[in-house]
């Protein structure tokens, strides 16, 4: 049994502004219709003896990760939530322990039950994040490693380099037949002379971040070489909680645990490792420049999306989420528009776009973390005006979808339908509000908002009062779980 495991923890702060700590890069679509997540798993499709997935994630990007793979057709065995970050040895770490547990209680997917050849199914870690253009040569590779996997060695995909590259750490082979080979050493990121040298030689790997093992082959080389990792691993996912579809890690015992990566952790350590060559046209997608060399550019050298104006510019980026962008004489530039931010930066300057991003986090500004949209299980709600008492927002409600029972103690709610219907709870009368209809919640009284139509319910929300922080919430009842959170 294969067992994908998806490493969907990051944050993706070098994509700011389109990427944000409650919003990153993983759960956005930059290089097709689907969400990055959701191409990860679909390059999945086809595999033989697959299973399906464990997905490691952000618990605040709980829901967000459930609905985008429902929406996918994937059906996770498990979600587990790390409450706090930890790299990736970790979340490797607790993966593998879940699909430990759920194989031998006969439950890793596509009615598979316990048995010979489940109890230590083999693990295939994916970081949510990565471009691949060719999914058949990937799949060639995972299918090239599977023998040395079953066998008790822990794979490493090594990128074959088509150019001198200083930003990817690399990986040594030693000379062999293939189609895996010991590893050598990991190297760090060089400068550009000895990455120069390195794809000359032909021995030498990007090194990728994705791996392929047998659960307690993995779990063994930890113990080894990082026994504090494991042994946190072990508690957290004992005390673990099960809650509607999440696996979540108590706080305690994770957040206790130290914080490594897997190459430092094992990768760097164990003398099991071997590394498959692969050429699928393959980028983590770290940088804006990194996102335009994946993307196919017009006879410029331009990549737009969304409405963009462009005259005499070449070799740009230029991304609009909400507005017209009009770029005349560019060279070389990267302009990101969304709603509540814009970007402007030269090409060879976008790895300094997390500056930025500490600079906003130092100042207290919610674009370091947040959209102006923000979604929720339900939706979302978009922050379109705002004043002194009072602010306005969009809500979009998901057919089907409730908000909890809640009362606010610091303000008062007008509800304006403007398409859908709106099944409304206002202290004790519950009631219907078509398009064009609306009510009014007065402050400290319990409300809530249900969709119980086939489409979008969209709702104009005027708040008034001394106070609109979204943490002025009290709730209730909440069918996703959210009682005692303002999240």
């Amino acid at each position: 049994m294969l067992i994908p495991i998806i490493l969907s923890g990051g944050s993706g702060t070098r994509l700011w502004p389109l990427s944000r700590e409650l919003y990153p890069k993983q759960l956005l679509p930059l290089v097709g219709q689907r969400t990055m997540l959701q191409e990860t798993a679909a390059r999945l499709e086809g595999l033989a003896g697959l299973g399906a997935p464990v997905v490691v994630c952000n618990e605040s990007h709980r829901f967000m990760v459930a609905e985008q793979l429902r929406e996918s057709g994937a059906e996770p065995q498990a979600i587990v939530l790390e409450p706090v970050g930890r790299n990736t040895a970790p979340a490797v770490a607790v993966a593998a322990l879940v699909a430990l547990e759920k194989s031998q209680t006969g439950a890793t997917g596509d009615g598979a039950a316990a048995g010979a050849g489940n109890t230590d199914p083999v693990l295939l870690v994916l970081p949510a994040d990565h471009v691949i253009r060719n999914v058949e040569a990937f799949q060639a590779a995972v299918t090239a490693g599977r023998a040395a996997a079953d066998a008790g060695k822990l794979v490493t995909f090594g990128v074959v380099p088509d150019r001198p590259e200083t930003g990817y750490g690399y990986i040594r082979r030693v000379p062999g037949k293939g189609p895996s080979y010991p590893v050598a050493e990991f190297v760090e990121k060089p400068d550009a002379a000895t990455a120069a040298r390195y794809v000359a030689s032909g021995d030498y790997f990007w090194n990728s971040g994705m791996f392929m093992f047998r659960a307690r082959a993995f779990l063994g080389e930890l113990a080894a070489h990082a026994p504090a990792i494991l042994a946190a691993c072990e508690r957290s996912v004992a005390a673990a909680k099960r809650d509607l579809d999440f696996t979540r890690l108590p706080e305690a015992e994770f957040g206790a645990c130290p914080s490594d990566s897997i190459d430092y952790a094992v990768m760097e350590k164990t003398r099991a490792a071997v590394v498959v060559p692969m050429s699928a046209g393959w980028s983590d997608v770290g940088s804006w420049s990194a996102l335009q060399d994946a993307l196919p550019t017009d006879e410029a050298g331009n990549v737009t999306a969304g409405d963009v104006l462009v005259e005499d510019a070449h070799g740009c980026y230029l991304h609009s989420t909400s507005r017209l962008i009009a770029a005349v004489g560019l060279r070389d530039h990267v302009v990101v528009e969304t709603k509540d931010a814009v970007l402007v930066a030269p090409r060879d300057r976008v790895q300094d776009v997390k500056q930025l991003v500490q600079q906003l986090k130092a100042q207290g500004r919610y674009e370091s973390a947040l959209h102006r949209e923000v979604f929720r299980p339900w939706g979302s709600y978009d922050s379109v005006d705002s004043g002194e008492r009072f602010q306005v927002k969009r809500l979009t409600v998901k057919p089907g979808a409730s908000m909890s029972l809640q009362l606010h103690h610091h303000r008062a709610e007008h509800w304006i339908v403007v398409s859908g219907t709106a099944r409304i709870t206002r202290g004790e009368e519950t009631f219907l509000l078509g398009e064009n209809e609306s009510t009014y919640i007065p402050m400290g009284t319990r409300h809530r908002i249900e969709n119980p139509g086939k489409v979008a319910l969209h709702i104009v929300e005027v708040q008034s009062g001394t106070y609109l922080g979204e943490d002025d919430i009290v709730r209730f009842e909440d069918r996703y779980g959210r009682e005692g959170s303002n999240k």
